[in-house]
């Protein structure tokens, strides 16, 4: 588990800030199929584990932003099997609105990101401290470094953003640092390395105890192009890996709701050379677009990328240089939230949309679909589940959160 965070099975979002989304905890009954519980909520954004048995389930609200008010967002620590709340906190200020973040400090403390604020919380969801942040947008999560400070940056697409570094006693802001141009994408880390995906570049900074500073690493990735912005970041293998096309409409799904006219690509940075790039298109059909970052198995070497918009996805192998080989597509299935690496098995967890959500395992080799189940509810989540502690994941989609476990 990467420094500066609780040693959990997943203690973040896409379990640590490289975003490789990889379990460290028994899957669901291989054989068997799967079985779903699920509870309706407000806007569920993400769980995530802490100590032996707690899982941490992050909401918000929404209603009143339609109205131009401010939202709030909630902490709940939830029953790992029934799925009901044991601990709550209070309604967390956070003016606008967008999905924001939770993780477990290396501190045992929980820490979320939703709005303009930034909150810590005891394991029982008391809030112990909070900060509202300078600039009145709403901040899209954030990292933490190997020496527990947390980066969190807003989420921009006119103006440039700007990364924030908080303490994590007080959350007090020690640091910040100007991007120079906006960015839309969650930052991710590698050590004390924060990288942002910017609206047309990707690039990077180093915390050195005291201050960030950009290096001279970055890559234009839609210079000469008609692609919109890109999302998430994976680090993997020694290059950064996302997907472009990030503009979109999306409402209950991300079908046919892509903006640009292109198609979307898996885009991948040599993290030694950033001119060693390439851009694979995924479905080549027009339209594409995504609102969240691919799947890399450093493993065996697959990428895994997919176009929401379309309804498509398509793996690849990855030589030892980083070029990308074809291994299989699936056209037809509604994949659009983060998804999960089972890496014993060589299987992925992601969903999809008929007009209501299900959750679908794969194998990683073939595409070949293992089972499925249907959790509900009338929107496509494109946001992040996790693994849980009794062979079972939790999937957040928008109005509910579900436990998904071997039949």
């Amino acid at each position: 588990m990467p420094a500066g965070y609780f040693v959990s099975p997943w203690p973040g979002e896409d379990g640590g800030p490289a975003r490789l989304a990889s379990a460290s905890a028994p899957e669901p009954s291989r054989n068997a199929p799967l079985a779903c519980t699920a509870r309706r909520t407000l806007m569920s954004t993400m769980t995530v584990l802490g100590a032996p048995g707690d899982v941490f389930l992050l909401t918000h609200s929404v209603l009143r932003s339609n109205l131009g008010l401010p939202t709030t967002a909630r902490v709940e620590r939830i029953d790992p099997v029934t799925l009901a709340p044991l601990a709550r906190s209070p309604q967390l200020p956070g003016g606008p609105m967008w999905p924001g973040g939770l993780a477990v400090h290396a501190n045992g403390d929980l820490y979320t990101v939703y709005g303009r604020f930034a909150h810590r919380l005891t394991r029982d969801c008391r809030v112990k401290a909070a900060r509202e942040l300078p600039i009145d947008q709403p901040h899209n999560s954030f990292v933490i470094l190997p020496d527990g400070m947390i980066v969190t940056k807003n989420l921009s697409d006119k103006t440039p953003a700007r990364l924030s570094v908080l303490d994590p006693d007080t959350l007090a802001i020690v640091a910040s640092l100007d991007c120079p141009e906006p960015s839309i994408a969650r930052l991710s880390a590698d050590g004390a390395t924060v990288y942002v995906v910017g609206t047309s570049s990707i690039m990077r900074c180093h915390w050195d105890g005291r201050a960030l500073a950009w290096d001279d690493w970055r890559h234009n990735y839609t210079s000469g192009t008609q692609q919109s912005y890109g999302w998430d970041v994976v680090l993997a293998l020694g290059h950064a890996w996302f997907m472009d096309n990030g503009r979109h409409r999306y409402r209950t799904s991300m079908i046919g709701r892509g903006v640009a006219p292109t198609p979307n690509r898996l885009i991948r940075v040599s993290l030694s050379d950033a001119r060693d790039t390439e851009a694979t298109e995924i479905s080549g059909l027009p339209g594409g677009s995504i609102t969240n970052p691919p799947l890399i198995d450093p493993v065996r070497r697959i990428a895994i990328g997919f176009d929401s918009a379309n309804r498509f996805m398509r793996a690849w192998t990855i030589a030892e240089n980083g070029a990308l080989a074809p291994l299989w597509e699936k056209p037809g299935i509604g994949c659009a939230s983060h998804m999960i690496l089972l890496p014993e098995t060589g299987r992925i967890v992601t969903n999809d949309y008929d007009g209501t959500e299900q959750v679908v395992l794969l194998d990683m080799m073939t595409g070949a679909e293992i089972a499925r189940v249907r959790v509900g509810g009338m929107t496509q989540g494109v946001v992040f589940p996790s693994v849980g502690w009794n062979n079972d994941l939790y999937w957040c989609s928008m109005r509910r959160v579900a436990r998904i476990f071997g039949a």
